[in-house]
């Protein structure tokens, strides 16, 4: 990047791309293009003296972006933000690994965190975490990022900081169906807590540092969406506690709730590392219609008792 303004584009224009929009025009030194389908614009414009391309697409539109991008000429200084949360069902790669394959030369930088896009609109204050294997490129998104209103910290262990953001949304599905069967604050306690070291165990497999899960991108991304109603996959966990039918919720929400499709993957996940994964097995079970609420509850209230942490390794 020069010493003049840093020209960033967002392909992706839903609201967690016009969000990051609004984050990166917080900063003066930033000139920021945002590109859709729908754009009047082409990509090839909109790209063309980028320092920095940010993808905020849905998982299953990764591929289809790169491959518009592999097209275009893209110098190697460019550098690839991943701002999706979410597995690819046949790989089992995170965004931010599909963008280091097809682009190798260039530094790929993953973003995430607690960032509940619609509290970003009202302008209140957020954190969130940038990661890159490359320090420098990770110094400067942070740097585009950051403002009085955003936050934003650094570290080198993208993997983890992508695994953060991705495992926890298949446990707001749950924490969803919990407020929706109202088994109050003790439960709901319970389910986070043992969610934690469940997204450990399967971060830990993939090569995720166990302690990413504890910053911003873990712990607090954990929070932030099983604990609002703003989150597509709380919303998505509450309506099925209602009765209502998976498709019905999905129409209504009208955006992608990455847990559903990253419920699916864990489950091949795990069988593949040999993984416990109890809450997110549940949730699977549920999504596809193999359980109820009230049945996998007690399903996991009756699994066999064991020592707290006889299931992690923090040496």
């Amino acid at each position: 990047m020069s010493n003049q303004k840093t020209n960033l584009t967002i392909i992706g224009a839903g609201l967690w791309g016009q969000a990051l929009a609004t984050l990166a025009r917080y900063n003066e030194e930033n000139n920021v293009k945002i590109w859709s389908r729908k754009s009047n614009e082409s990509l090839a414009s909109v790209v063309k003296e980028a320092d920095a391309i940010l993808s905020a697409v849905s998982m299953k539109g990764v591929r289809s972006t790169i491959e518009k991008l592999t097209a275009l000429t893209i110098y190697e200084e460019t550098i690839f933000i991943s701002a999706t949360k979410g597995l690819e069902p046949k790989s089992i790669l995170t965004a931010s690994q599909i963008w280091q394959k097809s682009f190798p030369n260039n530094p790929v930088v993953v973003l995430s965190g607690p960032n509940l896009s619609k509290e970003i609109d009202k302008g209140l204050p957020a954190a969130t975490v940038v990661a890159s294997d490359d320090t420098v490129a990770a110094g400067k998104v942070q740097e585009i990022f950051s403002s009085d209103i955003f936050r934003v910290y650094f570290n080198n262990d993208p993997i983890g900081t992508e695994l953060g953001g991705t495992l926890k949304n298949v446990m707001a599905i749950a924490s969803g169906v919990c407020d929706g069967l109202q088994l109050g604050t003790n439960a709901k306690s319970a389910l986070l807590t043992r969610a934690l070291p469940e997204m450990i165990r399967i971060g830990s497999e993939l090569g995720a540092s166990p302690e990413t899960f504890f910053g911003l991108s873990g712990l607090g991304d954990l929070i932030a969406t099983c604990d609002s109603p703003l989150s597509r996959n709380y919303r998505v966990g509450y309506g099925l506690s209602e009765g209502k039918k998976l498709e019905q919720i999905l129409e209504d929400l009208q955006s992608t709730a990455e847990g559903v499709n990253t419920a699916n993957v864990l489950v091949e996940l795990a069988k593949k590392y040999r993984i416990a994964i109890p809450i997110s097995r549940q949730v699977y079970r549920l999504l596809n219609g193999k359980t109820t609420p009230q049945e996998a509850v007690k399903e996991l209230m009756a699994r066999d008792l064991k020592a707290e942490f006889d299931d992690l390794d923090f040496a």
